[in-house]
């Protein structure tokens, strides 16, 4: 089989027998962990749809769930105009906030923003 190389030149990879698309994915992935296993948050999932109009989809990377709040959070190398249109209409047709991540440690920022309100 041949190797595809990914459409905006993400490298795939693997933590604990899950597939991420890029390494930025599985770094934040592994963060997340760490900051399950220190008590800063209650827990998390990955990759999180939200039905569009037309019967399109936004995934979103991760829900994260601290003591007082939920997240949502999206992992981005670039963050491209199509991206940026369907984050926007998932947050208008549901009333909630995507908050994009460029690195991992800029989620313990965003949580401990999201505790301190």
């Amino acid at each position: 089989m041949k190797n595809l190389k990914h459409k905006f030149g993400a490298t795939a990879c693997e933590r604990n027998s899950i597939k991420f698309p890029s390494k930025l994915e599985r770094s934040c992935y592994d963060w997340l962990i760490g900051m399950k296993k220190r008590g800063k948050i209650r827990m998390f999932l990955r990759q999180i749809p939200f039905d569009l109009p037309g019967g399109s989809k936004h995934f979103v990377d991760f829900c994260i769930f601290t003591e007082t709040d939920v997240l949502f959070v999206e992992a981005k190398g670039r963050d491209l105009p199509v991206g940026k249109l369907k984050r926007k209409q998932a947050e208008e047709l549901y009333d909630v906030d995507i908050h994009v991540v460029t690195e991992p440690q800029q989620l313990e920022k965003l949580i401990l923003a999201a505790e301190a309100c």
